[in-house]
């Protein structure tokens, strides 16, 4: 059998588009996923490679340099009468943003897992940003071929790492470097691939393979019957499923998040891709079948359906700006628009025209008249809409919820190296922001330094670079520093302000007491047990918010604080000199006096790192995160190589790349993801 072509006209409706994601850990194949997949539908017409720098999604200079993808690319293909907008996410931690905004606007996402390592820390941590979105995943474990691949071991680890329930519709036919292809236990029939080519043949399954199939049937039967109400029913009666009520079940299961598809394959070797494109297809939602999305106007809240006829609703979720004009990708919601058409960003109320629609091809676009619900398109002639804004039409305004932005952990000074480029490197920046909202640009009021923070050190390291390669010039940066927080750990009581100013106008007079105690779990807490009306609701809003001011600066560096919990316990008013400024002024100075009272903490970012090392090097890098203040959570081995995992203090990391190489003669690897905050110890508190 052959390739299925992707050549036929699309319908053009909203059912039969797919808007989908590959999510995997950083190396686990999803560039090479993408790139089997528009090569089989025709979209290209050579299979590119990560390591030769030929991928179509891995368009940037530097993610071919550095062998990994960067920036969320999307791209567009056609197969069996579908449209498949597919957008390839960055798997390192530090771009987690970059798959943030892509998750925000998707339907649904392929998993892609490393058949030997399973469940890494990043395929975790993008499982449980689709969570937060509820995005309906399937999974596809990739490089069966390589030596040590085991597709138990890895549906093992997406049952107990990822809490979820695998069902897996396919078996490897042979193992390592002899996997030729998958029994597919739906169809109980074998899917044989004798090249490297796309094209395969069904065949019987091999006689030494069919007691196994015929168990993974029942196994699949069973498990879907457990969380199917009509497939259960049908499994009592009959003691099996047929195969299209088998097939139904799955699809239920996978749009309502009880159950994860799993298949198998080597994108590299070109085997398993037809097989995950018809599960897409099959499986995951198009954009009727996800519910309404929900916005807000005022204090309304409103729905609208993928339908064309309705009034337009689009997120902007990623923005490109080069040299030439900026680029703004946009999901259309509801609606149609066309070129030439007028929108209105409901977040600023600021109208603009849409100059050109393109259908987005990585780094290559294909101009379109008009863009209807369901599609992800971008759009040239946004001169001021940012990643998150709403675009709708102005007699029908609706604000959708923005993708969420993480806090920046890492920050670098930045000057340029010849003072007639500072201009230059002022508007680089803005630009880098731009694009990037994870990204932020300040200047210390300490030193007059231009201060760049972002989500890593490499993270800094390749904006900082796009600069150089964009714009030519040279950037002097400092040693990165990260994020401190502060806590209280022992609080106060009954702290009494006063405020009180007479200069001769209208005084100012407030009164407030205040408790202080930590809290867990929650940034800030504020609440009022005044009675009697002694401090009106409105004081205590102010007082609130004076509160909400203090926290950025606290006593012992200057850092924000956090963990905090506030009491208002009493107060009093002045029947002239009395405002919400005198209150709000009140409860700035009383918090900030509360906590120099209080035993403070310092709080430091940590992540959790996962190391993978030659057995014989395992106590230099033991010795190694012990002296950076790691601690050591678990150790596994694996064929020669030992799996380590530590917390550790994130500023104890800078350069550890190069430490982890040279203790291991480069045969050591390591990953980090965010862990949150944890207490600085005192002594080296002093120090920082």
């Amino acid at each position: 059998m052959s390739a299925r072509s992707s050549a036929g006209s699309v319908s053009g409706s909203a059912a039969d588009v797919r808007n989908i994601g590959i999510l995997a850990h950083v190396d686990a194949g999803k560039t090479t996923v993408t790139e089997r997949i528009l090569f089989l539908t025709g979209t290209t017409h050579k299979r590119g490679e990560v390591h030769d720098g030929t991928t179509v999604t891995d368009f940037d200079a530097q993610e071919r340099d550095r062998g990994i993808t960067i920036f969320a690319a999307a791209v567009s293909c056609d197969w069996d009468g579908h449209r498949i907008n597919l957008i390839d996410t960055p798997g390192h931690v530090d771009f987690a943003d970059e798959v943030e905004r892509s998750l925000r606007v998707l339907d649904g996402a392929i998993a892609v897992f490393d058949a030997v390592a399973g469940v890494e820390p990043q395929s975790e941590s993008v499982w449980r940003q689709a969570d937060r979105y509820d995005v309906p995943r399937i999974a596809f474990v990739n490089k069966m071929d390589r030596t040590g691949a085991d597709l138990d071991a890895a549906v093992a680890s997406i049952r107990e790492r990822l809490h979820t329930v695998p069902l897996v519709v396919q078996l490897p036919i042979g193992q390592e470097g002899g996997f030729t292809g998958v029994v597919d236990l739906l169809g109980m029939r074998a899917q044989v691939w004798r090249t490297d080519s796309a094209a395969y043949e069904v065949t019987a399954i091999p006689e030494e393979l069919r007691e196994r199939a015929d168990r993974g049937r029942r196994a699949l039967e069973e498990a879907v019957a457990e969380l199917h109400s009509a497939a259960m029913e049908e499994y009592c009666a009959n003691s099996a499923l047929r195969t299209p009520t088998l097939a139904a079940a799955l699809r239920d299961l996978t749009l309502s998040g009880e159950g994860v598809v799993v298949l198998c394959g080597s994108a590299y070797r070109n085997r398993g891709i037809e097989p995950l494109l018809e599960a897409v297809v099959s499986y995951l939602p198009s954009p009727v079948d996800v519910p309404a999305v929900r916005g807000t106007w005022g204090d309304t809240v409103q729905e609208r359906g993928a339908d064309p006829a309705e009034a337009f609703a689009g997120l902007a979720f990623k923005v490109n700006a080069t040299a030439t004009g900026r680029l703004t990708y946009v999901r259309v919601y509801s609606g149609t628009i066309t070129k030439g058409d007028t929108v209105m960003d409901a977040g600023t109320g600021r109208t603009e025209r849409i100059g050109r629609i393109l259908r987005v091809q990585a780094d290559r676009h294909a101009e379109l008249d008009r863009a209807s619900a369901g599609d992800i398109v971008a759009v040239v002639g946004l001169k001021t809409a940012r990643a998150g804004s709403t675009l709708c039409v102005t007699g029908a305004p609706l604000v959708l919820e923005p993708p969420t932005v993480a806090a920046p952990v890492v920050s670098v000074a930045v000057e340029a190296s010849r003072s007639v480029d500072t201009g230059r490197l002022s508007s680089a920046l803005a630009r880098l922001v731009e694009e990037d909202p994870s990204l932020t640009v300040k200047v210390s009021p300490e030193t007059g330094q231009t201060v760049l923070s972002g989500m890593g050190e490499l993270h800094l390291d390749v904006a900082v670079e796009k600069i150089r390669r964009a714009h030519g010039f040279d950037i002097a940066v400092g040693r990165p520093q990260v994020a401190y927080r502060e806590t209280v750990v022992r609080g106060v009581s009954g702290l009494t302000y006063r405020h009180v100013k007479q200069d001769g106008g209208a005084g100012q007079f407030a009164h407030v007491v205040l408790d202080v105690e930590p809290l867990e779990g929650q940034p800030f807490s504020f609440a009022s047990t005044v009675v009697g009306g002694r401090v009106p609701q409105e004081y205590v809003r102010a007082v609130e918010a004076g509160c909400r001011d203090a926290l950025a600066e606290g006593p012992l560096g200057g850092h924000p604080v956090t963990g905090v919990r506030v009491t208002l316990t009493d107060g009093a008013t002045h029947s002239k000199d009395s405002s919400e400024m005198a209150f709000r002024t009140a409860g700035r100075f009383a918090l900030r006096e509360a906590l120099r009272a209080a035993g403070m903490a310092l709080l430091e970012p940590v992540v959790e790192l996962t190391a993978t090392v030659p057995d014989d090097t395992v106590g230099g890098v033991l010795g190694d995160l012990a002296s950076r203040r790691g601690r050591v959570t678990g150790q596994a081995a694996r064929s020669g190589t030992a799996i380590l995992t530590a917390t550790v203090p994130l500023a104890e990391l800078f350069g550890y790349a190069s430490q982890l190489r040279g203790r291991t003669q480069g045969r050591g690897t390591f990953t980090t993801r965010a862990a949150g905050y944890a207490v600085v110890p005192v002594g080296v508190a002093a120090v920082r």
